[in-house]
């Protein structure tokens, strides 16, 4: 009878594995809802693999532009990016910005790194908001902010979306006109949230009065002297930078004297070089080899 028993035992438990693998894969014992889910390894993290090695292998091949911009950066036939400025195209590509002020001309700076937490039946999913700020210390200046489940994913989105953002600063005189620029041009407000900021001319000599995260992104922007003041939540440090470079953003939103002459209007690079843009084979791809 003992024998008859051990034999008969035996299938059950060569069998228990299978079905303890299957719902260990779907979540075991009627939790087949978080099928999809729980399949790490082949999910999302093999997807994930595969992309990552495509990402390698265009970075070996180099930068294929994907937008019209992007392939008249490459040809070389835009010379600077203030002359896409001037003409206000919107930049979708970061590698844009590397062309122009690459090999270490822009300065990347964190600001902040925060959790930000979301209520889930299972309990909370935590993530880290990113604040990075990106400079060339000679009149431009960014501000990118990026989510992700990963410090060092959301400090590479926070630069990339910062190169994105990249605007322009135009700087003045306070008093004579000797010497480079050096402070703002005039009074100028940005808001944000609650935080409103105020930047007000100083003379020459006189530094950036300011707090310490303003004070990196007025840096960072080639502002060498200026008074500012601040008012609201200030100790939210998204919004304060966010009212700080809404405040350097505003420097080339109005008219002085110096800029009454007579505008002489050009082309702008889709129109001058549309030939250029309609020839499928000068496209970055498979048809220009």
């Amino acid at each position: 009878f003992f024998f008859f028993f051990f034999f008969s035992l035996q299938p059950m438990a060569d069998a228990a594995p299978a079905g303890g693998d299957r719902g260990g894969e779907r979540g075991g014992f009627g939790r087949g809802r978080g099928r999809g889910r729980g399949r790490g390894d082949r999910g999302r993290g093999g997807r994930g693999g595969r992309g990552g090695a495509g990402r390698g292998r265009e970075e070996e091949k180099g930068w294929v532009p994907v937008t019209k911009l992007g392939r008249l950066v490459q040809a070389g036939k835009i010379k600077s990016l203030e002359q896409i400025y001037l003409h206000s195209l919107p930049i979708k590509e970061s590698e844009i910005i590397d062309h122009f002020l690459g090999g270490g001309v822009l300065k990347d700076e964190v600001l902040k790194i925060m959790p930000v937490q979301k209520q889930t039946r299972a309990g909370q999913r935590t993530r880290f908001k990113a604040f990075v700020a990106i400079g060339d210390s000679d009149g431009h200046i960014g501000l990118g902010v990026k989510c992700s489940k990963e410090v060092a994913t959301a400090i590479r989105g926070s630069i990339i979306l910062a190169k994105l953002s990249l605007i322009p600063v135009r700087r003045g005189y306070w008093g004579n006109k000797i010497g480079k620029p050096h402070t703002v041009p005039g009074k100028v407000t940005g808001h944000c949230g609650s935080v409103l900021m105020r930047l007000v001319p100083a003379p020459r000599g006189t530094g950036i009065v300011a707090a310490i995260t303003p004070r990196k992104l007025l840096a960072m922007a080639g502002i060498d002297d200026v008074y500012t003041s601040a008012s609201g939540s200030t100790a939210t440090l998204g919004n304060f930078a966010k009212a700080t470079v809404d405040a350097i953003s505003k420097t080339y939103t109005y008219l002085t004297p110096d800029l009454w002459a007579e505008t002489r209007f050009v082309k702008g690079p889709y129109q001058e070089f549309s030939d250029f843009l309609a020839n499928p084979k000068r496209r970055g791809g498979p048809a220009a080899e």
